[in-house]
């Protein structure tokens, strides 16, 4: 009865034992409620943890069923695949970023079989500076062929048989990739992009204050005040806690006060929300003063081919002077222009050959180099993109046919001259303008050869080209166009030993395909006798 006053609360003294036993039962029924609540919690955490599994799994399934049709279209024919510029952007996107996003949600369960075979291979990823340089080279391509963004995103390029889109947040990430190098330029056309994309409820990962966020700084980097407190306005609507958007907008609105009273304008009208196109902004100026010719002519704009200057063109039989390894098989020589002289050949290299140089090339591919002006030295630079290797006449028969044919076509000997050297031009691939011969303010480019100068350049094609990809002279305004198993020829100096300044030439980005050549610059040692030289300047 005491235990049981004691219950129902009746201040009945308890025995010790039994008041130790009360607090003791007590404490451990608190005890056990805070357990059923945290076995609820945890009950509910395994549901979320299931629920995660689930979808870590669902998210694994959707991508293995996704690569899975990717790869099996992509490699039924890889060349042709990756000849979209896009793919190849995509393809870097996805080794370097995605798979790393995939390694990253099954490493949240071990699972060693995969991490074992991520490790071995990730090695041969491309890393993030092989993602930016693609992303790089389609805007290098969006500029030199006055492509908008909308083309890449759907994939709208000139003979492609793949079809590749970017995402929102594929084009939020080129955008991305633009803002962080200050090229604001391309920043603003690839988030508009994004924008675009995203109120068309295309599905996206990204935010859209994200997207207003980079948008608008660009916009305004690029001198557009009222668009950029517009779309500063839309950021704020959309995320008024957002950290940087208040005080942007209100440094905007008091830069623009002051700018419009300054002009003595007491207001200015409102930017509209059209979105921005290629054109609206014009692109910044940068080290090439002859950039706009030389896009020009990458489009196929601007080339002086006159009928005049046809009608002095010719085609001909050439046996290199009754040179007895031609006489039987003259090589057919066409003139692409008359001053300064430039002939292509025919049949220059058979595809047997072309593959064969290749097949020795593909393993030594590296970056491609050119000879710093002031050392001498070989090393890399941004307006040379491409992927080259050297091969040497010992390493095979082909090679040393090769050299053999290039010598007696031009009558030079190429004993003097540089090593074959095989490039690639990839995704955005080119060469900008430059000269093949060292000019007087780098008297010593050339010095560690001890063969004198560039005397003239022999340019092999050894693939077609399906968009892109042309060689041109902004000087003269011509294009010549890449055309397996042909070659083109030209001096770059004259007979006096002077350069001819106007074979200053460039190799256009690649829009579609893949283009492979071969250079054989021939120098001058040993051409006294078949070269003699001259005191003017002529061809």
């Amino acid at each position: 009865m005491e235990l049981f006053s004691a219950y129902i609360g009746i201040h009945t003294p308890l025995p010790q034992r039994h008041m130790e036993l009360f607090f003791s039962l007590n404490l451990l029924l608190g005890q056990m409620t805070d357990l059923i609540y945290t076995e609820k919690e945890l009950v509910q955490s395994l549901k979320e943890y299931i629920k995660a599994e689930e979808s870590k799994l669902d998210a694994v399934k959707s991508w293995a069923n996704k690569l899975d049709v990717l790869t099996r279209a992509s490699t039924l024919d890889p060349e042709g695949y990756l000849a979209h510029p896009v793919n190849a952007y995509k393809l870097m996107k996805r080794l370097n970023t995605e798979w790393s996003e995939l390694e990253s949600l099954v490493l949240q369960d071990p699972s060693d079989g995969f991490i074992s075979n991520m490790t071995v291979h990730r090695q041969y990823f491309p890393d993030q500076e092989d993602e930016k340089g693609a992303a790089k080279a389609l805007m290098r391509l969006q500029d030199t062929y006055k492509l908008d963004s909308e083309s890449f995103a759907r994939g709208k390029l000139p003979g492609m048989h793949h079809n590749a889109i970017l995402t929102v947040d594929d084009c939020y990430d080129m955008g991305k990739t633009a803002y962080n190098e200050a090229d604001y330029y391309h920043a603003v056309l690839w988030m508009q992009q994004a924008l675009r994309q995203m109120d068309a409820e295309e599905e996206h990962v990204v935010s859209k204050a994200d997207v207003l966020d980079y948008l608008s700084y660009s916009v305004y980097q690029m001198g557009d005040l009222p668009r950029a407190i517009e779309l500063t306005r839309r950021l704020v609507a959309i995320d008024s806690s957002h950290q940087r958007a208040g005080g942007n907008l209100r440094y905007f609105e008091k830069l623009l006060s002051k700018q419009l009273n300054e002009l003595n304008q007491e207001g200015q009208e409102p930017a509209t929300e059209e979105p921005i196109q290629l054109g609206t902004y014009k692109r910044p100026k940068d080290y090439l003063p002859e950039r706009e010719i030389y896009e020009a002519l990458c489009r196929g704009e601007g080339v002086k081919m006159t009928t005049e200057r046809r009608s002095r063109l010719y085609c001909r039989y050439h046996d290199g002077n009754r040179n007895p390894r031609l006489l039987l098989q003259p090589m057919k020589e066409e003139d692409e222009w008359d001053s300064p002289h430039i002939v292509r050949y025919l049949n220059a290299l058979s595809d047997q050959e072309i593959e064969k140089i290749k097949e020795l090339a593909k393993p030594r591919l590296a970056r491609a180099t050119v000879r710093d002006p002031i050392t001498g030295i070989l090393t890399t630079a941004n307006y040379r993109v491409s992927k080259s290797a050297w091969l040497e006449g010992e390493e095979d028969p082909v090679i040393e046919r090769v050299n053999q044919r290039i010598e007696d076509i031009t009558g030079l000997t190429t004993q003097t001259a540089e090593l074959l050297q095989i490039a690639n031009y990839g995704v955005g691939g080119q060469y900008e303008p430059h000269f093949d011969f060292s000019r007087k303010e780098e008297p010593d480019a050339f010095k560690t050869l001890g063969t004198g100068n560039r005397v003239a350049t022999f340019l092999n094609y050894m693939s077609d080209v399906e968009a892109g990809g042309a060689t041109v002279f902004p000087d003269f305004g011509a294009a010549i166009y890449p055309k397996k198993g042909t070659a083109v020829f030209w001096y770059n100096l004259f007979r006096s030993g002077e350069g001819d300044y106007r074979t200053r030439h460039a190799a256009c980005p690649v829009l579609v395909g893949s283009k492979w050549v071969s250079n054989k610059w021939i120098h001058e040692r040993g051409q006294e006798f078949r070269r003699p030289c001259g005191l003017t300047e002529v061809d």
